[in-house]
């Protein structure tokens, strides 16, 4: 266990306030996190959308995907989009219970909201079958598959996400439910798709499954919340070995912030990206998973 593993939580926080500080004024032109967390939320967050774009804009960032684990956000991204012009703000559907699992019709009726900003499917996330099992929770939850096949509303969504021109994202399916459902996509027509934070928990990807998942023509998310954190599972490094043996070419760097005691999205994403210079990865190479490939996993220009 590393030193930073064994300091207090208290410390963490420190750690956190100095990173926020060091980088806090880090240009992040052209930049887009995909994986942003905000109010409002029935779980505890550090900002609210508007705040958030509002912060992100002066920080250069081209745009933002609003993620709630709970509650459609295709909506929320219309009305922060005419709060604050000048940043592409999306939304999207996370397949949780509250929604009623793995729903096409919810799916299709988010892809009718006004503006048309609801960009994203995700897999269901804490409410996912995989999710239960490895948290060891008898509860409610939301399947993907079973006995080795996809669920028909799984399927039913997939082909949505093909009809739409939808970015399909895997969720907190296990490694193993990700590629089919990944295969599954690929014969569909789907054109974007991206492994959720494939690394950490309750995922945790192999490098060659994250490779098998790259040649079926999907992105590989990276996320900052991975790295930081008492209960973090992976340094730098990891991170840094496996980007590399994907390729830079399929891999995007996100944050997964907005938890109260973690920093603020663009300070996270800018000591994110520090972190990797240090590991030896160019500008150019960071520039291509925080700005191009984003862009192309959300069928940007």
């Amino acid at each position: 266990m590393s030193k930073l593993h064994r300091m207090a939580p208290h410390c963490f926080a420190v750690g956190i306030l100095a990173a926020a500080a060091a980088y806090g004024q880090s240009p992040l032109n052209g930049v887009i996190d995909i994986h942003a967390h905000s109010d409002p939320d029935s779980l505890p967050r550090k900002i609210d959308a508007i705040d958030l774009a509002r912060l992100a804009k002066k920080r250069g960032m081209r745009g933002l995907v609003l993620k709630n684990h709970y509650e459609p956000t295709a909506s929320l991204a219309y009305l922060v989009r005419k709060e604050v012009p000048g940043i592409e703000i999306f939304g999207g559907i996370d397949l949780n219970l509250t929604v009623g699992g793995i729903n096409p019709a919810a799916v299709d009726r988010m892809t009718m909201m006004k503006g048309g900003w609801g960009r994203v499917v995700w897999m269901p996330t804490f409410d996912a079958e995989n999710q239960a099992r490895f948290s060891k929770q008898d509860r409610p939850c939301v399947p993907v598959a079973k006995d080795g096949q996809l669920l028909p509303a799984v399927k039913q969504v997939i082909a949505l996400a093909a009809q739409h021109q939808l970015t399909l994202e895997t969720g907190h399916s296990s490694a193993e439910e990700g590629l089919m459902i990944i295969r599954e996509a690929h014969r569909q027509g789907v054109q974007h798709i991206v492994v959720t934070h494939a690394m950490i928990a309750p995922v945790r990807m192999t490098i060659p499954q994250m490779q098998e998942a790259a040649r079926e023509g999907a992105y590989i998310e990276f996320v900052y919340n991975g790295l930081i954190g008492p209960n973090r599972e992976y340094e730098i490094a990891d991170y840094a070995k496996a980007i590399r043996a994907v390729g830079v070419q399929w891999c995007i760097l996100s944050s997964d912030l907005g938890q109260p005691a973690n920093p603020l999205h663009p300070d996270g994403l800018a000591a994110f990206f520090s972190a990797l210079r240090n590991e030896g990865f160019q500008q150019s190479e960071i520039d291509q998973m925080s700005k191009a490939n984003p862009a192309r996993a959300l069928g940007l220009p």
